[in-house]
Protein backbone atom coordinates (compact mmCIF):
# COMPACT_ATOMS: atom_id res chain seq x y z
CA UNK A 1 0.00 0.00 0.00
CA UNK A 2 2.26 2.37 -1.06
CA UNK A 3 -0.14 4.83 -1.69
CA UNK A 4 -2.03 5.18 0.92
CA UNK A 5 -3.98 8.23 1.60
CA UNK A 6 -1.96 9.94 -0.82
CA UNK A 7 -3.82 12.16 -3.36
CA UNK A 8 -3.27 11.43 -7.25
CA UNK A 9 -4.47 13.10 -10.08
CA UNK A 10 -4.72 11.30 -13.24
CA UNK A 11 -5.76 13.23 -15.97
CA UNK A 12 -7.59 11.80 -19.03
CA UNK A 13 -8.80 9.32 -16.30
CA UNK A 14 -11.81 7.68 -18.37
CA UNK A 15 -9.41 6.62 -20.99
CA UNK A 16 -8.40 3.23 -21.15
CA UNK A 17 -4.48 4.00 -20.32
CA UNK A 18 -5.90 6.47 -17.06
CA UNK A 19 -7.96 3.52 -16.13
CA UNK A 20 -4.79 1.70 -15.69
CA UNK A 21 -2.90 3.87 -13.82
CA UNK A 22 -5.83 4.75 -11.63
CA UNK A 23 -7.35 0.90 -11.08
CA UNK A 24 -3.65 0.12 -10.20
CA UNK A 25 -3.10 3.57 -7.36
CA UNK A 26 -6.23 2.48 -5.72
CA UNK A 27 -5.19 -1.00 -5.24
CA UNK A 28 -2.28 0.55 -3.42
CA UNK A 29 -4.71 2.71 -1.29
CA UNK A 30 -4.22 6.17 -2.98
CA UNK A 31 -7.40 8.63 -3.49
CA UNK A 32 -7.75 9.57 -7.06
CA UNK A 33 -8.79 12.24 -8.96
CA UNK A 34 -9.53 11.21 -12.61
CA UNK A 35 -10.38 14.82 -14.09
CA UNK A 36 -11.79 14.33 -18.07
CA UNK A 37 -13.05 16.04 -20.87
CA UNK A 38 -15.70 13.47 -21.38
CA UNK A 39 -15.72 12.32 -17.95
CA UNK A 40 -14.30 9.26 -15.90
CA UNK A 41 -17.38 8.08 -13.98
CA UNK A 42 -17.20 4.57 -15.08
CA UNK A 43 -13.61 4.69 -14.27
CA UNK A 44 -14.84 5.91 -10.59
CA UNK A 45 -17.89 3.70 -10.41
CA UNK A 46 -15.14 0.75 -10.78
CA UNK A 47 -12.78 1.82 -8.08
CA UNK A 48 -15.54 2.49 -5.34
CA UNK A 49 -17.22 -0.92 -6.00
CA UNK A 50 -13.60 -2.65 -4.97
CA UNK A 51 -13.88 -0.15 -1.61
CA UNK A 52 -11.92 2.48 -3.31
CA UNK A 53 -11.81 6.61 -3.19
CA UNK A 54 -12.01 8.29 -6.15
CA UNK A 55 -14.08 11.48 -7.58
CA UNK A 56 -14.15 12.73 -11.29
CA UNK A 57 -14.95 16.05 -12.89
CA UNK A 58 -15.21 17.62 -16.67
CA UNK A 59 -11.40 19.39 -17.29
CA UNK A 60 -10.37 20.57 -20.56
CA UNK A 61 -6.84 20.75 -19.68
CA UNK A 62 -6.07 23.36 -21.88
CA UNK A 63 -8.02 26.27 -20.10
CA UNK A 64 -6.82 27.26 -17.04
CA UNK A 65 -9.37 28.32 -15.30
CA UNK A 66 -10.68 24.74 -15.71
CA UNK A 67 -7.58 23.25 -14.63
CA UNK A 68 -7.48 25.44 -11.38
CA UNK A 69 -10.45 24.50 -10.52
CA UNK A 70 -9.81 20.76 -10.86
CA UNK A 71 -7.03 21.50 -9.12
CA UNK A 72 -8.78 23.20 -5.58
CA UNK A 73 -11.41 21.12 -5.60
CA UNK A 74 -9.33 17.64 -5.56
CA UNK A 75 -7.22 19.39 -2.80
CA UNK A 76 -10.54 20.48 -0.82
CA UNK A 77 -11.94 16.81 -0.85
CA UNK A 78 -8.21 15.14 -0.69
CA UNK A 79 -6.41 17.89 1.84
CA UNK A 80 -3.94 18.14 -0.82
CA UNK A 81 -2.23 16.82 -4.16
CA UNK A 82 0.64 14.53 -3.75
CA UNK A 83 0.58 12.99 -7.52
CA UNK A 84 0.22 14.31 -10.64
CA UNK A 85 -0.07 12.44 -13.89
CA UNK A 86 -0.44 14.19 -16.84
CA UNK A 87 -1.96 11.60 -19.16
CA UNK A 88 -4.13 13.71 -21.04
CA UNK A 89 -3.55 14.28 -24.73
CA UNK A 90 -5.00 14.70 -28.45
CA UNK A 91 -4.07 11.91 -29.77
CA UNK A 92 -6.48 9.67 -31.15
CA UNK A 93 -8.46 12.10 -33.81
CA UNK A 94 -5.14 13.78 -35.14
CA UNK A 95 -5.15 14.69 -38.57
CA UNK A 96 -2.33 12.57 -40.15
CA UNK A 97 -0.38 13.83 -43.35
CA UNK A 98 2.41 16.03 -44.32
CA UNK A 99 3.38 18.77 -42.45
CA UNK A 100 3.54 21.18 -44.83
CA UNK A 101 -0.23 20.55 -45.97
CA UNK A 102 -1.47 20.81 -42.27
CA UNK A 103 -3.09 23.93 -41.06
CA UNK A 104 -2.58 25.55 -38.07
CA UNK A 105 -5.37 25.53 -36.17
CA UNK A 106 -4.87 21.60 -35.94
CA UNK A 107 -1.16 21.98 -34.74
CA UNK A 108 -2.23 24.04 -31.97
CA UNK A 109 -4.77 21.92 -31.00
CA UNK A 110 -1.99 19.54 -30.23
CA UNK A 111 0.12 22.14 -28.22
CA UNK A 112 -3.05 23.06 -26.88
CA UNK A 113 -3.64 19.97 -25.24
CA UNK A 114 -0.03 18.20 -25.31
CA UNK A 115 2.14 20.68 -23.54
CA UNK A 116 0.31 23.53 -22.62
CA UNK A 117 -2.02 21.33 -20.77
CA UNK A 118 0.34 19.71 -19.31
CA UNK A 119 2.25 22.67 -17.85
CA UNK A 120 -1.20 24.34 -16.88
CA UNK A 121 -1.58 21.02 -14.86
CA UNK A 122 1.89 21.42 -12.82
CA UNK A 123 1.02 24.69 -12.27
CA UNK A 124 -2.18 24.59 -10.20
CA UNK A 125 -0.75 21.25 -8.32
CA UNK A 126 3.09 22.69 -7.28
CA UNK A 127 1.17 24.98 -4.87
CA UNK A 128 -0.12 22.22 -2.47
CA UNK A 129 3.22 20.73 -3.20
CA UNK A 130 5.27 23.43 -1.89
CA UNK A 131 3.55 23.66 0.90
CA UNK A 132 4.09 20.47 2.03
CA UNK A 133 7.77 20.19 0.21
CA UNK A 134 7.18 17.20 -1.50
CA UNK A 135 5.40 16.02 -4.19
CA UNK A 136 5.60 13.78 -7.55
CA UNK A 137 4.77 14.86 -11.16
CA UNK A 138 5.09 12.51 -14.39
CA UNK A 139 4.80 13.58 -17.97
CA UNK A 140 3.60 10.95 -20.29
CA UNK A 141 5.30 11.80 -23.68
CA UNK A 142 5.99 8.97 -26.39
CA UNK A 143 8.67 7.43 -28.09
CA UNK A 144 7.61 9.07 -31.28
CA UNK A 145 9.55 11.86 -30.00
CA UNK A 146 12.81 9.86 -30.03
CA UNK A 147 11.96 8.17 -33.47
CA UNK A 148 10.04 11.38 -35.44
CA UNK A 149 7.27 9.67 -36.80
CA UNK A 150 6.24 11.02 -39.88
CA UNK A 151 2.80 12.29 -41.01
CA UNK A 152 1.85 14.21 -37.94
CA UNK A 153 4.49 16.15 -36.15
CA UNK A 154 1.96 17.91 -33.98
CA UNK A 155 1.96 15.05 -31.93
CA UNK A 156 5.33 14.19 -32.28
CA UNK A 157 6.68 17.70 -31.57
CA UNK A 158 4.54 17.87 -28.72
CA UNK A 159 5.88 14.73 -26.92
CA UNK A 160 8.91 16.05 -27.51
CA UNK A 161 8.17 19.44 -26.08
CA UNK A 162 6.91 17.26 -22.57
CA UNK A 163 10.20 15.83 -22.44
CA UNK A 164 12.24 19.20 -22.07
CA UNK A 165 9.46 20.78 -20.38
CA UNK A 166 10.07 17.81 -17.66
CA UNK A 167 14.00 18.53 -17.50
CA UNK A 168 13.40 22.27 -16.46
CA UNK A 169 10.48 21.94 -14.23
CA UNK A 170 12.94 19.46 -12.64
CA UNK A 171 15.58 22.57 -11.89
CA UNK A 172 12.83 24.59 -10.54
CA UNK A 173 11.33 22.30 -8.26
CA UNK A 174 13.95 20.57 -7.02
CA UNK A 175 14.80 22.72 -3.88
CA UNK A 176 10.75 22.15 -2.78
CA UNK A 177 11.69 17.68 -2.38
CA UNK A 178 9.30 17.83 -5.71
CA UNK A 179 10.69 15.41 -8.51
CA UNK A 180 9.22 15.38 -12.11
CA UNK A 181 10.20 12.76 -14.37
CA UNK A 182 8.63 11.78 -18.04
CA UNK A 183 7.60 8.50 -19.06
CA UNK A 184 8.27 7.23 -22.67
CA UNK A 185 5.69 4.62 -23.80
CA UNK A 186 5.53 2.92 -27.17
CA UNK A 187 3.11 2.14 -29.64
CA UNK A 188 0.43 0.48 -27.25
CA UNK A 189 -2.50 -1.54 -28.09
CA UNK A 190 -5.55 -0.93 -25.77
CA UNK A 191 -8.24 -2.88 -25.22
CA UNK A 192 -10.67 -2.96 -27.99
CA UNK A 193 -8.66 -1.07 -29.97
CA UNK A 194 -8.41 -1.83 -33.97
CA UNK A 195 -5.31 -1.85 -35.34
CA UNK A 196 -4.00 -3.04 -38.58
CA UNK A 197 -2.19 -6.50 -38.18
CA UNK A 198 0.52 -5.81 -40.82
CA UNK A 199 1.63 -2.52 -38.76
CA UNK A 200 1.34 -4.28 -35.51
CA UNK A 201 3.74 -6.82 -36.78
CA UNK A 202 6.67 -4.16 -37.98
CA UNK A 203 5.97 -2.90 -34.77
CA UNK A 204 6.45 -5.91 -32.82
CA UNK A 205 9.62 -6.93 -35.05
CA UNK A 206 11.42 -3.43 -34.01
CA UNK A 207 11.07 -3.93 -30.20
CA UNK A 208 14.04 -6.35 -27.74
CA UNK A 209 10.90 -7.88 -26.65
CA UNK A 210 8.73 -8.86 -29.77
CA UNK A 211 5.38 -8.95 -28.72
CA UNK A 212 2.25 -6.38 -28.56
CA UNK A 213 2.64 -3.27 -25.81
CA UNK A 214 -0.43 -3.23 -23.64
CA UNK A 215 -1.29 -0.55 -21.18
CA UNK A 216 -0.32 -2.49 -18.28
CA UNK A 217 2.86 -2.83 -19.37
CA UNK A 218 3.42 1.47 -18.61
CA UNK A 219 1.76 0.88 -15.53
CA UNK A 220 4.72 -0.52 -13.14
CA UNK A 221 7.01 2.68 -14.63
CA UNK A 222 4.36 5.10 -13.36
CA UNK A 223 3.87 3.48 -10.03
CA UNK A 224 7.45 3.67 -9.25
CA UNK A 225 8.03 7.17 -10.21
CA UNK A 226 4.59 8.32 -8.17
CA UNK A 227 6.24 6.32 -5.33
CA UNK A 228 9.16 7.44 -2.48
CA UNK A 229 11.11 4.33 -4.48
CA UNK A 230 11.96 7.15 -6.74
CA UNK A 231 12.72 10.24 -4.63
CA UNK A 232 16.34 10.84 -5.89
CA UNK A 233 15.17 10.68 -9.37
CA UNK A 234 14.26 13.44 -11.36
CA UNK A 235 14.02 15.43 -15.02
CA UNK A 236 14.91 12.13 -16.10
CA UNK A 237 13.17 9.91 -19.54
CA UNK A 238 12.26 6.97 -18.30
CA UNK A 239 11.49 5.31 -21.82
CA UNK A 240 9.12 1.98 -21.60
CA UNK A 241 8.62 0.51 -25.39
CA UNK A 242 9.92 -3.34 -25.06
CA UNK A 243 13.64 -2.07 -26.17
CA UNK A 244 12.79 -0.44 -29.63
CA UNK A 245 14.96 2.67 -28.09
CA UNK A 246 17.79 2.49 -26.00
CA UNK A 247 18.71 6.18 -23.99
Amino acid sequence: MRFQNKSVIITGGGGKIGKAYAMAFAKEGAKLCLPDIAGADQVVKAIRDMGGTAISMQCDVSDERSVKAMADETAKQFGTVDVLINNAAYFMTVWKGPFWEMAVEEFDKAMAVNVRGSWLCAKAVVPYMQKQKRGKIINISSNVALTGNPNYIHYVTSKGALIAMTRAMARELGDYNICVNTVSPGFTVTEGRQVDPEYQRVRNQARSIKRTQVEGDVVGAVLFLASSDSDFMTGQLLNVDGGTHFN
